[in-house]
């Protein structure tokens, strides 16, 4: 069965091209075209595709808002982003909206049906300076180490002890607590750094570089 392709892109001789490479590929089947978000907005969810390359730039409405209204309308359509911007933020968005791909508009023919034939197998094409600067930005906000501040100093005294391999009833012994308390300490550990086993709390606790030693 036939990959259905759309386009929506406001500049016309790019619009042409991609529909002529889109026609002239075997396994794939030109859809319906479109100069902007509105035109889209209004036609697409009567037409819909198996795969929608889509402009961020257009007039009037965005590619990334037109992908955000039509992405519930049309769950099983793939939404790819054809754009010139190199811009992690507007990747980010296009991505929330609802797209699966993000291709650069000089991405050459065979680069462009690739990632069209990928995206309808259940893929999240983009281009390869894109991936870069998604794995990039990741880096840079991204928490090198997960946030202890968020335990009180007797939660982290437990999760040191279970560091060191110690039950609870050793730890109840060694903190002078019961051993009730020491299971409510630990379930509290458990939904402040979001885990839920003893393993990926001390797989935390060891990522975020803590002394061994308590205070």
């Amino acid at each position: 069965m036939k990959i259905l392709v759309s386009i929506v892109e406001d500049h016309e001789p790019l619009r042409q091209i991609m529909a002529e490479w889109i026609g002239q590929a075997p396994d794939m089947k030109l859809g319906r075209t479109y100069p902007d978000a509105e035109s889209a907005l209004a036609d697409l969810p009567h037409h819909p595709a198996d795969v929608v390359l889509m402009d961020i730039n257009l007039p009037g409405q965005s590619g990334i808002e037109c992908v955000g209204h039509l992405k519930p309308l049309l769950p099983a359509t793939q939404f790819v982003m054809v754009t010139v911007y190199m811009d992690a933020d507007r990747i980010f968005k296009a991505l929330a909206a609802g797209a699966t791909g993000y291709l650069l508009k000089r991405s050459s023919h065979t680069e462009l049906l690739q990632a069209i034939r990928e995206v309808a197998a259940g893929g999240s094409p983009m281009s390869r300076n894109i991936a870069r600067l998604i794995v990039e930005k990741f880096h840079a906000v991204a928490p090198q180490a997960p946030d202890m501040e968020r335990l009180s100093d007797r939660e982290l005294d437990v999760l040191r002890l279970l560091a060191r391999g110690q039950v609870y009833k050793e730890i109840a012994t060694g903190l002078n607590l019961s051993f009730n308390t020491v299971h409510t300490l630990v379930r509290r550990i458990y939904e402040k750094l979001h885990v839920h086993t003893r393993r990926d709390a001390v797989a935390r606790f060891h990522q975020a570089g803590q002394p061994q030693s308590l205070e």
